[in-house]
């Protein structure tokens, strides 16, 4: 049986943004009247640069990329907060945007108030407010501070309550911006569960995020944007894998860098299977060049989250390689190993990402997480 054509949700057609920026601030009506005289000429900032792609119903939609990049641009235009200034965007369905938690809310009125307020904005009614407030509350974990100002309650406090009325909204698309980088580690897990469950009853979700975590966990497809255009967009590991490359070695050094690679370091030792707490023990050669003036390993999960790392600068000597040993306290999983060189003022010159992979066991009685193992035992009377 083939599987049915997907129905989008969300298209993008060819999108350009640019905003036109004055050269100089009116700050007073004399500045204003000289600068019509002085015809205070403008400049044009481009955003987005021929942007298209389509999200279907049913995606959770990752689009990441660094600051700069165009990311928040592009999803105001999706909220309909922008007109695009060129190209075309198709919604299919009803959309609820949530790109600044809090918006709307009144510091002069109290939490209890703010609920209702919020619930009117996304077009529920009092009635309905009213069987939806205990549900928000306790999400929020706010119960005894609801008939306070919201202007006495902590930014983590209003985080948490505008979440907990975001969550509550019904609609076929969900936009989301960094929503999973607020709130304590035990609030963040909460949201994940709603998240979770969003993936599982294929509700349409577009999340704008920094973390490759969530991107691998949640995510069904994503996008990386780079200076207003696409570059990649389709696996989440791809995506994840690119994103952490840019943020490795910027544009900058990469400029500077462009005629130095690939870098050519050689590593030997890495064995396939390691134990619990043993050490790696590698051989790494470089080759004969003078801008080489330092050598650096990192180890990362296949998923990319960062483990560790470190570098070894001043190492100019006619012997062309050294020993690197490490200890290997790591959760069961596999891993992979990636290299770097450094030129004389400390930058990075050359980088190989996933040079060798390995796997780490462990025969632990206790249910471990994390990245590493720390030293812990459960004692019994």
């Amino acid at each position: 049986m083939s599987k049915s054509t997907p129905e989008p949700a969300i298209e993008i057609k060819n999108i350009h943004k640019e905003f036109i920026l004055p050269q100089s601030k009116t700050t007073s009506l004399k500045q204003a009247a000289v600068n019509i005289v002085r015809d205070n000429k403008k400049t044009t900032q481009k955003v987005l640069d021929g942007v298209s792609f389509t999200i279907n119903k049913g995606d959770f939609f990752g689009i990441v990329g660094r600051n700069g990049s165009g990311k928040s641009t592009l999803l105001k235009m999706i909220a309909g907060v922008y007109v695009p200034t060129e190209g075309e965007i198709k919604i299919h369905g009803g959309l609820t945007p949530f790109i600044e938690l809090g918006v709307g809310f009144n510091p002069e009125l109290s939490g209890r108030d703010n609920v209702y307020l919020n619930g009117a904005l996304l077009g529920y009614s009092h009635k309905e407010m009213d069987g939806m407030y205990d549900e928000i509350v306790e999400f929020a974990e706010l119960g005894p501070f609801m008939d306070q100002k919201l202007k006495n309650y902590s930014s983590g406090m209003q985080v948490r309550l505008a979440f907990s009325i975001a969550i509550k909204a019904k609609n076929d698309i969900l936009i989301f911006d960094e929503v999973l980088a607020v709130g304590d580690e035990a609030f963040q897990r909460k949201c994940m569960e709603v998240f979770r469950r969003y993936r599982k009853d294929n509700q349409t979700v577009v999340l704008v995020t920094h973390s490759m975590d969530n991107v691998n966990a949640l995510c069904t497809r994503a996008l990386m944007l780079e200076d207003g255009k696409i570059k990649h967009i389709g696996d989440v590991n791809d995506v994840a894998r690119l994103y952490s490359e840019s943020n490795i070695l910027s544009e900058d050094s990469k400029a500077k860098n462009e005629n130095k690679q690939p870098i050519g370091i050689e590593i030997q030792g890495v064995k396939p299977i390691y134990d619990k707490n043993d050490y790696m023990e590698l051989s790494i050669g470089w080759p004969d060049r003078d801008d080489i003036y330092g050598v650096g390993v990192s180890i990362s999960s296949v998923n990319d989250v960062y483990v560790f790392g470190s570098n070894f600068k001043n190492i100019k000597s006619k012997k062309k390689n050294i020993k690197y040993r490490v200890k290997l306290n790591l959760i069961s999983g596999e891993y992979k190993v990636n290299m770097a060189t450094y030129n004389s003022k400390g930058d990075i010159s050359g980088l190989m990402q996933d040079v060798a992979r390995f796997d780490v066991r462990n025969d632990y009685n206790t249910t471990v997480g994390g990245v590493t193992v720390l030293e812990h035992e459960y004692i019994t009377s």
